[in-house]
């Protein structure tokens, strides 16, 4: 299986602080790849680091087999949205794609224009008086006008109302239907996430926690309702990823190797949203729901 993203053993420290360490990951072809982790997990360091904006402390990411902060000839094949989707507030969208094509060695003005387009944007209105959601639009034409065969977007829709998120995710995924470019998301909204992508990379505290196809991932894992659990061997659970108990029951997600038969425990399903956050989850469940973009 090819990979257009790895990273084996990939630091980045800011001071004393490491941001990433010890970060292993590999990217399949053809994916669209939800990055989820809290506020500080590394979710932006890591893209930084894969376009090339950072250069890594520790070990190396490359990006179709070759270091981006070394050689720059991988970047013609990437595409970026940062997390403000920034574009020049000054130039109009048609000024933004002609610029485009003087700066890109491969650039589809054709694409660019008739994303723009469908998308409703006004040509020759400056990108500043603009709305968040068409500015977002307009950042993701570009992008895409590049051809990418790798798509990195930073929570492009994290100030995106309702309407204008499902707008560019609907924008975004029939673009990459259509030239089948990998793509990795970074992004909050797990609901989004869901719909949308077909592989997951879970971030917290610098290091990948769960990594896969989306499919096999909430396969392997359920939750089980139960007497009280005290830490006894489960046949059929091979992990407890997260536990809550009250005095009588225990409500365990779990990552299994076999079927679970033992008639004391009810067993669930689970949605891709709350396997993530059985991840995630710390002390404080309602901060978590509240940082999630969930309700409680």
């Amino acid at each position: 299986m090819e990979h257009v993203l790895e990273a084996e053993g990939l630091g980045k420290r800011y001071g004393a602080r490491w941001a990433l360490r010890d970060c292993a990951l590999r990217l399949p072809t053809g994916r669209i790849a939800a990055l989820v982790g809290p506020n500080g997990s590394g979710k932006t360091t890591l893209l930084h680091l894969a376009v090339g904006l950072l250069r890594p402390d520790a070990g190396a990411v490359r990006v179709f087999g070759e270091t981006p902060y070394e050689n720059t000839t991988a970047l013609a094949d990437i595409g970026f949205v940062a997390q403000n989707t920034p574009v020049y507030r000054d130039f109009t969208a048609d000024e933004l794609v002609r610029m485009g094509g003087k700066v890109n060695r491969r650039w589809d003005a054709t694409l660019a224009r008739t994303r723009l387009a469908q998308a409703g944007i006004p040509p020759h209105t400056p990108a500043g008086k603009l709305s968040g959601g068409q500015r977002a639009q307009v950042a993701l034409a570009l992008a895409l006008a590049k051809r990418p065969r790798l798509l990195l977007l930073d929570e492009p829709v994290a100030s995106l109302d309702p309407l204008a998120r499902r707008e560019f995710l609907q924008s975004l995924m029939g673009s990459v239907a259509e030239s089948g470019t990998t793509v990795l998301l970074s992004s909050h909204i797990l609901a989004d996430l869901e719909r949308s992508c077909d592989f997951l990379v879970v971030l917290q505290a610098g290091q990948v926690h769960l990594t896969g196809a989306v499919e096999d991932i909430v396969a392997a894992h359920q939750q089980l309702v139960g007497p009280r659990h005290h830490g006894e061997p489960i046949d059929g659970v091979a992990t407890v990823v997260r536990a809550r108990h009250t005095d009588r029951q225990s409500t365990l997600v779990v990552r299994t190797d076999g079927p679970v038969t033992d008639p004391a425990w009810t067993v669930h399903e689970l949605s891709l949203e709350d396997l993530i956050l059985a991840y995630l989850a710390g002390s404080d469940t309602q901060s978590n729901h509240e940082a999630w973009g969930v309700a409680a």
